[in-house]
């Protein structure tokens, strides 16, 4: 019997071995996005092998929404059950999807926000619970990519949906009002771009109001006369009492343009006024 104990625990021991070793691995990609002004993550999408557009992850929608004239441009009509099949769904950093359903629609949402020029960029759409949900997703707000591993869960669109993503009511017009309010004051869905003033200075918090910690001898800032030490209480005349009030107003300052700064130096108060430089 003890001849034959160890040829009987071979076996034994390789089963598990061998499980371990076929165990599928789950599938991850790493998507970047941007964030809008009011804070909504923004991935970039192909459909059909056209684009690419800019679309909102919204948890809150029922699926994916695509704009109308995006919907045009990737040859998509919504079907008689009121969806849509994209060919081709390829979203940036590596997922991709076949024959996933969307709605070929422009949310009022989404209608208001460009109109009102709020997001910075122009979004085309909306990417909803039944394409997240088939993610498990990380992020790192520090990174410019966010994590998406593929999980065991496809989730059906809706059988189907009223106009207006489900029934919204009078607030479709709310998009139209904002769309004209927007073309009104001049806003775009892509605003032009301005390179801020660049000052060449760093700032912290001080006791009452903010104080400069760093200044670039070469800077801006540095030849106009700010020194490491200054205590600023105006930009521009106005008042400012944190950090965040002067990168506020400062910010307001294109390249080349004349930025005036109030500092206390000890007892002494005086204003100093140079010509920004350019930053983004």
């Amino acid at each position: 019997m003890r001849k034959l104990l160890p040829l009987l625990l071979v076996p034994l021991l390789l089963i598990p071995l061998g499980w371990a070793d076929d165990a599928p691995k789950a599938k991850s990609f790493e998507v970047p996005y941007s964030t809008t002004i009011p804070k909504h993550i923004v991935v970039r999408c192909k459909i059909n092998k056209k684009g690419p557009f800019n679309f909102i992850l919204d948890t809150g929608a029922p699926a994916m929404f695509i704009a109308t004239k995006v919907g045009k441009k990737a040859g998509l009509k919504n079907g008689d059950d009121g969806w849509a099949v994209m060919d081709r769904l390829e979203i940036e950093g590596g997922p991709v999807l076949l024959k996933a359903k969307a709605r070929v629609e422009t949310p009022f949402q989404l209608e208001g926000m460009n109109g009102l020029g709020m997001a910075g960029l122009e979004i085309h759409g909306m990417i909803g619970y039944s394409i997240l949900a088939r993610y498990r997703m990380e992020i790192d707000f520090t990174r410019d990519k966010m994590t998406w591993t593929e999980i065991d869960n496809d989730v059906p669109a809706p059988k189907r949906i009223g106009k207006g993503g489900g029934g919204a009511g009078g607030l479709e017009m709310v998009g139209t009002i904002m769309k004209s309010l927007g073309g009104f004051l001049g806003r775009k869905a892509t605003p032009d771009i301005t390179l801020r003033g660049f000052y060449g200075m760093t700032l912290e918090e001080g006791d009452e109001f903010p104080k400069v910690a760093s200044v670039l001898d070469d800077g801006p800032a540095g030849k106009g006369g700010v020194r490491k030490g200054d205590v600023i209480t105006k930009v521009n005349g106005r008042t400012v009492t944190n950090v965040g009030d002067v990168l506020r107003f400062a910010g307001k300052y294109a390249a080349g343009k004349e930025a005036t700064l109030t500092v206390k130096r000890g007892d002494a108060e005086k204003e100093i006024t140079f010509k920004t430089g350019e930053g983004i």
